[in-house]
């Protein structure tokens, strides 16, 4: 199981790339944190940081739509002002300029199933 201080250098980490690119976390800090430490889980169990509002196969190049960014994340807060699981999203979401609307899953259904 992750440590808080894991969690807390991952968020830090994470939070100086993304902000930059105009991404950035959840104002719920403690949904933050639960998504931070589900995603440590995941590179432990799988080797990479797939999402964690997602189910990974296990095999990497299967899943590298999913690794956390996922490659759908651009597009998701462009259109809904979060990602899927509201790890990231805009300063306009956090600040309640955007409705918090559901995200609907975009990836195709035959990634589910390859």
């Amino acid at each position: 199981m992750p440590e808080q201080t894991d969690i807390q250098q991952l968020f830090e980490m994470l939070k100086k790339i993304q902000e930059p690119k105009g991404y950035y976390f959840n104002n719920d800090r403690e949904r933050v944190d639960d998504l931070l430490e589900s995603l440590l889980k995941n590179r432990a169990r799988y080797g990479y940081m797939s999402c964690p509002c997602r189910l990974s196969s296990g095999n990497r190049d299967k899943d590298k739509d999913i690794i956390c960014p996922c490659a759908y994340r651009d597009d998701d807060v462009k259109d809904y002002g979060s990602c899927y699981c509201a790890l990231y999203v805009s300063k306009e979401w956090n600040e309640g300029r955007l409705a918090k609307k559901y995200v609907p899953e975009r990836r195709p259904l035959e990634m589910f199933f390859s």
